[in-house]
């Protein structure tokens, strides 16, 4: 499968039979170009994962495309006119050729004074898990874990636990954009990760197969 990372959440995937995009949010940048899409997939309703202002051109310049979402992002995009399609944890079904699994429920939680939203964690042909914000667990190996790196939500130690629950042969780190020296984490994670696991950072807007 090749991945593309365009910087912080997004990520397209190309399975061979499905190019999906996940989370094109405010933060990332160069997908407004990306074409040939049979889905865009959002795991929750944050600007960081969901930028509505120009989710609608990318939408228009790849018509074929569905777009599948959260619950809590369902308000917004009907109040923008956006059509759009609902699914939730425990769901499961094919998309133009590969399989996903939405896990999870919730997002992780930011301060205890601040209501948890939905988020959708997307499992892609059973192999490549992008958790959203959150630490969901995968229903059983998965082969790449797109972790994320810094946020408000997130200190580092969970991050490193949940890198060693999962235990995937690669891990890519995502949503690193609040952070000025994301490098001090990924020598943080390379420096705790499972002894099986490798760390790979991609270069952006680069397709990389892992």
């Amino acid at each position: 499968m090749q991945t593309t990372h365009y910087g912080h959440a997004c990520v397209l995937l190309d399975t061979g039979a499905a190019r999906l995009l996940i989370d094109p949010g405010v933060f990332s940048e160069g997908f407004e170009g990306v074409s040939g899409l049979d889905a865009v997939l959002i795991t929750h309703q944050h600007v960081d994962h969901l930028d509505a202002d120009r989710l609608r051109p990318l939408l228009d310049a790849n018509p074929d495309a569905r777009l599948i979402v959260d619950s809590g992002t369902a308000t917004q995009l009907a109040e923008k006119s956006i059509e759009h399609e609902v699914v939730s944890p425990g769901a499961a079904f094919d998309l133009a050729g590969a399989r996903i699994e939405v896990l999870g429920g919730d997002h992780a939680v930011i301060h205890p004074d601040i209501p948890v939203i939905p988020n959708n964690a997307y499992l892609v042909d059973g192999t490549h898990l992008h958790p959203g914000d959150s630490y969901t667990p995968p229903s059983g190996p998965v082969d790449v874990l797109f972790l994320p790196t810094g946020a408000p939500w997130l200190k580092i130690s969970e991050a490193v636990d949940y890198l060693r629950a999962v235990a995937p042969p690669a891990a890519v780190p995502i949503h690193q954009a609040i952070l000025s020296r994301p490098e001090i984490y990924y020598r943080l994670f390379e420096n705790l990760a499972p002894k099986a696991t490798t760390l790979k950072v991609l270069d952006h807007a680069q397709p990389t197969t892992l």
